[in-house]
């Protein structure tokens, strides 16, 4: 008898499931979250403006509101960072007797004044000529570790590419110095001027302690910044109220946050994160990313632009980097009494899996993926001013977001642990 009435106890049950979620995401507040955060007065959410201020000061407002508590070590929902903008003013190397061109040195850091010699005991890098530079150099510059890398000459092209190429630094970060040269150099002095310039930029986290897998982590979130004030439009719009870019996912991200807060089951400890300044290089969640043993993040729910119909209509979404894990698998298991689907991103020739906040954490192993509905070949408003909430469809989005609290279940009840991403 347990056999043969197994099937309808598990069909209740995610009867019982799905109704209790739709008792507690309504389209009526998640209208109202989303209206706000992407209302004119908001300015664009650009970094670095009183309308990214305004922004942060709504979803702590919300956070508190869904009674989380702030990262530990933080006295409030605020990750506060800089980040520093440099100008190289100087530059000069001596390996062993030889003088190099200051065309001969690169250095990725946040120091305004650096002399780099053995006794600094930073750990040196030889990159040979067999040895793929692009996949070296991608490596070392996501370290926050020093690193003295001396590059062949052989890739003396590729070397004066690199340094066209401007990255800020976080302060306090590792310094990674590259050199072109043939030689490994028992001795050596380096040093590297730089004017510099610093910025302060906010993340908003906030958590939701577990209970028996409290060090286990599973992560949703979203950037909330976005493009600002720019050229008025034909119809004299100059706002880029990112609607769909991404105040839909953080809408997502402070709905779920009060979801699970009801719901008071979770046994991994849940962290609800708004990344700032993901339109300028995804350093937000760069930075994030950083505060984390990723070994103790057993997943990511990264939700960016879910405001308007996927390919394929209503009830469905896809994951970047689907193949990469069994993640994908298990959400659409959790949802078997459901008519939504996830499918596998349609656009892999875009990179997506490595172009939004989920990337820094997925390099390191983390089972981190996009979910999205956002048509990447034809969406009409993305990036431009048009980018409005009278342009989403609010019972849609309304529905994704439930489909990712149901199907989130079992990974946050620790029933469920995702495979590590294959690189």
């Amino acid at each position: 008898m347990r056999i043969i009435f197994l099937p309808l106890l598990v069909l209740f049950t995610g009867h019982l499931v799905a109704q209790k979620t739709g008792d507690l995401i309504h389209q009526d507040e998640v209208t109202r979250v989303e209206k706000i955060l992407s209302a004119d007065d908001m300015q664009g959410r650009q970094v670095f403006t009183l309308g990214i201020e305004k922004a942060a000061d709504f979803i702590i407002k919300e956070f508190k509101a869904a009674g989380l508590k702030p990262l530990e070590g933080n006295r409030d929902f605020r990750q506060n960072f800089t980040m520093v903008q440099t100008k190289l003013t100087e530059a000069s190397a001596k390996l062993d007797d030889e003088m190099l061109d200051p065309e001969q040195i690169i250095g990725f850091t946040a120091a305004a004044d650096l002399t780099v010699t053995p006794d600094d005991h930073y750990q040196k890098v030889i990159v040979k000529k067999e040895d793929n530079f692009r996949e070296i150099v991608f490596k070392y510059l996501e370290t926050d570790k020093n690193f003295l890398i001396l590059v062949d000459t052989s890739f003396s092209k590729n070397f004066a590419r690199l340094s066209k190429f401007h990255m800020p630094q976080f302060a306090g970060s590792g310094n990674r110095i590259f050199i072109l040269t043939s030689s490994d150099p028992a001795q050596y002095q380096i040093h590297i001027k730089q004017q510099i310039t610093r910025q302060n930029l906010t993340n908003i986290v906030g958590v939701l302690p577990g209970k028996s897998l409290k060090n286990e982590y599973v992560i949703f979130s979203a950037h909330y910044d976005h493009l600002g004030i720019g050229k008025p439009d034909a119809q004299g719009d100059s706002v880029f109220n990112g609607a769909n870019d991404d105040a839909s996912g953080t809408t997502a991200v402070i709905t779920l946050a009060k979801y699970f807060s009801k719901l008071k089951d979770n046994e991994r400890t849940i962290i609800f994160a708004a990344f700032t300044a993901e339109e300028v290089g995804e350093f937000g969640s760069a930075y994030f990313s950083k505060q984390f043993n990723p070994d103790k993040v057993m997943a990511m729910f990264n939700i960016e632009m879910i405001g308007t119909e996927s390919k394929w209509g209503k009830n469905s979404a896809y994951i970047t980097g689907y193949e990469r894990t069994d993640m994908g698998t298990i959400l659409q298991k959790n949802l078997e009494e459901s008519k939504f689907r996830f499918y596998p991103d349609p656009y892999p020739e875009q990179q997506l899996f490595f172009r939004s906040d989920n990337a820094t954490l997925a390099k390191q192993g983390v089972p981190a993926h996009t979910i999205s509905t956002s048509k990447m070949d034809s969406e009409k408003y993305y990036h431009k001013q048009g980018d409005e909430i009278s342009t989403l469809d609010m019972q849609n989005m309304t529905e994704i977001i439930k489909a990712i609290a149901l199907s989130s279940r079992t990974i946050v009840a620790g029933k469920d642990t995702p495979q590590r991403v294959k690189l």
